[in-house]
């Protein structure tokens, strides 16, 4: 009975063992789907998942903002800090007086609107003038004046400071050109002055420089100023130089004749739309009113 009762019935609740029942009891209980063990599982790796997703929104932005704020510090340094000086086509009105004359060339083109072939052609008159009569002519374009009224003030500003003495601005001549102001200045030394004279200098001043730059046409402006001086120095008769009612461009004003014109036929039309607006209504209201 009791080898019976032992072998049928090995339930650990008739003979529990207090050691090897229970290492043997805790797989089963894993295996089981609906066991305690698997639901904190699931909830784990929801929270998991939502904290990652969370983070994830600041995260990205903060790069976002990041980024932002990289490129408007880039867009206000290159508008406000200024540039390295690299040459002549980055420099300032003040850049020019502390430069000094050029010294290869006869032209310190700041405003960057002289082409390649009228610094050559320039090079070339001037150098040539030089040489023969001892007169230099430089030659100055800036964008716009800011330490100075006009360009006359200008342009005795980089005389004095290039030349300092008599002796070294005697033969020594300025012409400055101001492109937002369309307007130009020429001053020299007292030879200088002498040798061109005061009708060709206020001829250039008035003709050529602002005439030209009010087209646009800067090296046409330049080189034909240089030319009208160089011949002056060489008393050769003066070329001239453009009148301000041949280069005057069309106005886009009308005339008054015109003006009157169109107001005219202008109040003629509102008079037709003012008359119909009031007496169609009108005779609609009345043809209404006899039907009845």
């Amino acid at each position: 009975m009791e080898t019976l009762l032992s072998s049928h019935t090995p339930s650990p609740l008739i003979a529990p063992k207090p050691s090897s029942s229970r290492s043997h009891s805790l797989p089963s209980l894993q295996t089981r789907p609906n066991s305690l063990s698997f639901t904190p599982k699931p909830i784990t790796s929801g929270l998991k998942k939502h904290t990652s997703e969370s983070l994830s929104v600041p995260s990205s932005w903060l790069i976002h903002a990041q980024q932002g704020l990289a490129a408007l510090a880039l867009s206000l340094a290159l508008n406000f800090c200024p540039l390295p000086y690299t040459g002549n086509a980055q420099a300032s009105e003040f850049d020019v007086l502390y430069e000094g004359p050029p010294k290869e060339s006869y032209i310190f083109d700041d405003a960057g609107v002289l082409s390649r072939v009228t610094k050559s052609d320039l090079k070339q008159l001037l150098s040539d003038l030089e040489s023969r009569k001892n007169f230099k002519i430089n030659f100055v374009t800036v964008r716009k004046l800011t330490s100075k009224a006009d360009a006359f003030e200008y342009a005795d500003q980089v005389l004095e400071r290039w030349y300092p003495s008599i002796e070294e601005g005697n033969n020594k001549g300025i012409v400055v050109l101001v492109t937002s102001q369309k307007e130009g200045a020429i001053t020299g030394g007292p030879a200088f002055i002498q040798a061109v004279g005061e009708t060709v200098l206020d001829a250039t001043v008035s003709e050529n420089l602002p005439v030209l730059s009010t087209e646009e046409k800067y090296n046409e402006a330049i080189y034909s100023s240089a030319k009208r001086l160089v011949a002056a120095i060489d008393g050769l008769p003066d070329p001239g130089g453009p009148k301000a009612n041949e280069n005057k461009r069309e106005s886009n004003f009308k005339s008054r004749e015109e003006t009157d014109e169109k107001r005219g036929q202008f109040t003629l039309v509102v008079g037709g739309l003012l008359v119909i607006a009031f007496v169609v209504p009108m005779a609609q209201y009345y043809a209404y009113v006899s039907k009845k």
